[in-house]
């Protein structure tokens, strides 16, 4: 499969990085008088997080990927995929954002052949127009392959997307709602785990059950954006805003003992905060 788009965009994305980068510290004039964080358009017009202590994740393509699910797995369903997201944003369908765009789950069905055309609505092309971070899979036993692909607001695929994972479903448990799986509406920190000892650059990733993640622009109703609070003891606290709807961060913090607070706030109240997470301690050696 041929895409001549490809290496245009692979220049858009290194632009990207180099927006990154200069957030990571690379202009440190620029970052004293900058505030707690901010969001700067990269070239492609995706929003980036500009913060000293955030630097580019070692893989600098964008890539959607599950969080919680591990190739070659054998389950039982009905069972909850979580989605993750690298480099980009998460918008609503049917509103634009930079690159930022909303997740696709394909079930048994490759990559398309034509990235200019939008995604069929089918039983196989599953779309999550809300800015969800999860679904609910219910499958009859068998094997199967899953991926993720990453779209705009009129449903056509940007290069982003997981690679295929091939699970087997052993068992249908009937009766089981989704409900049941997903618990209560809630944020959480997926890592760092609590009271660990971390290796630098650290991979912060979060994720929404139950609600709905955008980028703040929009200001799409029912919907929120992350904000991470990083504390230490005897320094102010370290406030990150995800306003381009961005679900991951890679840090590089100085050494200490940190707390992390995770926060998921409103697009159209400001100030609000919709939800909390649990607070995960973590230490840089």
């Amino acid at each position: 499969m041929r895409h001549p788009e490809r290496r245009g965009r692979r220049a858009i994305e290194a632009a990207a990085v180099a927006a990154l980068m200069l957030g990571a510290g690379g202009a440190a004039a620029q970052a004293a008088d900058a505030p707690p964080s901010a969001v700067a358009p990269a070239a492609d017009g995706t929003d980036v997080v500009v913060h000293p202590w955030v630097v580019p994740p070692p893989n600098w393509s964008p890539e959607a990927y599950f969080t919680n699910l591990k190739d070659g797995a054998t389950t039982e369903a009905p069972f909850v995929a979580r989605f993750g997201l690298s480099m980009r944003g998460i918008v609503p369908a049917g509103k634009t954002a930079g690159s930022a765009g909303h997740h696709h789950l394909l079930i048994d069905q490759p990559l398309p052949l034509d990235f200019t055309k939008p995604l069929p609505f089918t039983e196989h092309y599953i779309h999550f127009g809300k800015g969800q971070m999860e679904t609910v899979v219910d499958l009859p036993p068998g094997t199967y392959t899953m991926r993720l692909v990453l779209a705009d607001q009129g449903h056509i695929p940007y290069f982003v997307y997981s690679k295929p994972l091939k699970f087997t479903v052993s068992k249908q448990n009937k009766g089981v709602t989704p409900a049941s799986l997903l618990g209560t509406p809630r944020v959480e920190l997926l890592s760092p785990a609590d009271r660990s000892t971390v290796q630098l650059p650290l991979r912060v990733q979060f994720h929404a059950s139950g609600l709905n993640v955008s980028n703040a622009a929009p200001k799409v109703p029912d919907t929120g954006h992350f904000r991470l609070v990083l504390e230490r003891p005897g320094q102010k606290a370290e406030i990150i805003e995800l306003e381009g709807g961005q679900t991951e961060l890679w840090l590089n913090p100085p050494k200490g003992s940190y707390n992390a607070r995770l926060e998921l706030m409103s697009n159209t109240a400001a100030g609000n905060v919709v939800a909390r997470a649990r607070p995960v301690a973590f230490n840089v050696p």
